[in-house]
């Protein structure tokens, strides 16, 4: 409303509400905020073909009310798991999110892998194709699952048709049911989150169908997957290469950042780190002088499971925090970012 009185009401407002404020505003302005009434509506939850009141409270309610996503995470499970390489790859480290589009020319996969109590969120617009994908850990995490929402949306402006697709991958039935209080964070957000218009479809790779058993220990089945973004297929999958500042981006949760990252500009096709500091870790020095065994039993949440290369890459990331313990003044210096771009003769990401 361009004319006095000039008004605003955010998307989240009730519709109560609404009418409410069109009992004190003349006719015209009546009509403008029917007209949002009457477009605000709750993003629903479709499982199995059939609309949700709430979300499931946890997986197993979720698999024994919908036995139709045991197939699908059959299906899945039975693809071999691809080695991908850093050649149109975007790499999702835990506590980031990166979100593109089908005509994305530096991007061809989006990929995250080392997830055994995390999960692997991917959310798709079937109309325009727009994917995000975010590894969450338990921090940030509605606000990182709202990000993703907000992403795809903006990405898919323009394109009328299509439901918003969301899968779930990773996580197992491990015992501190770490995964499960994930699981349980996420589905609400999920569903509670208000939307224009949009529909969520759920399928998941997560709990007790995502877990094998090796004497006696709970392992997952499935650690990584990849998602092509041109046609959306997922598929299990692992990265030997997992991207650039892999010690830095690592530090920032080590030391306890709680935000969900943004990390990649599709207009620019630039992958973006920082800027962002950390507290000193104290007894950075003590930790490093630790045995592998001491460093997995303290800094995982599922040390019985994790994979081979888990220590390397925490002692990785201690040594990065030992060498730079404010990256806001020897990392990220005048408060510039890190900015790799797709490099069109190698393929890889180049700063």
């Amino acid at each position: 409303v361009n004319e006095s009185p000039h008004l605003y009401m955010s998307p989240s407002s009730h519709c109560d509400d609404i009418k409410a404020m069109n009992n004190f505003l003349p006719i015209p302005y009546v009509t403008v905020f029917l007209t949002i009434e009457l477009n605000i509506c709750r993003m629903v939850l479709v499982l199995s073909g059939v609309l949700q009141e709430e979300a499931p409270p946890d997986t197993r309610t979720l698999f024994h009310n919908h036995p139709m996503y045991k197939d699908s995470v059959t299906q899945l499970l039975s693809i071999p798991t691809k080695v991908v390489g850093p050649v149109g790859l975007l790499y999702v480290q835990q506590r980031e999110v990166a979100a593109t589009v089908p005509h994305d020319k530096n991007v061809t996969i989006l990929g995250s892998d080392d997830a055994t109590t995390c999960i692997i969120v991917v959310l798709r617009h079937t109309g325009s194709g727009a994917v995000a994908m975010a590894h969450l850990d338990g921090a940030g995490t509605e606000e990182g699952v709202m990000n993703m929402v907000h992403r795809v949306q903006e990405l898919a402006l323009g394109y009328p048709e299509g439901r918003l697709e969301l899968q779930l991958i990773g996580g197992y039935s491990d015992s501190r049911n770490y995964s499960e209080e994930l699981f349980y964070n996420i589905m609400p957000i999920a569903d509670d989150y208000r939307s224009e218009k949009l529909r969520s479809i759920l399928a998941c790779t997560i709990g007790e169908l995502n877990t094998t058993v090796r004497g006696s220990i709970h392992w997952p089945i499935l650690y990584g997957v990849g998602v092509n973004v041109k046609t959306g297929e997922l598929f299990p999958a692992t990265f030997p290469d997992k991207g650039p500042d892999q010690a830095l981006r690592s530090a920032r949760h080590l030391t306890g950042g709680q935000q969900v990252l943004d990390v990649y500009d599709f207009q620019l096709g630039l992958l973006r780190i920082g800027p962002f500091n950390y507290d000193p870790l104290r007894g950075v020095d003590l930790w490093l002088e630790q045995t592998d065994d001491f460093i997995l039993q303290h800094l995982s949440t599922s040390p019985e499971v994790e994979p081979p290369h888990f220590v390397m890459q925490i002692r990785a990331t201690l040594k990065y925090i030992q060498d730079h313990p404010f990256p806001a003044v020897t990392v990220f210096r005048d408060n510039r970012p890190h900015y790799y771009r797709r490099d069109e003769n190698s393929g890889t990401m180049l700063f």
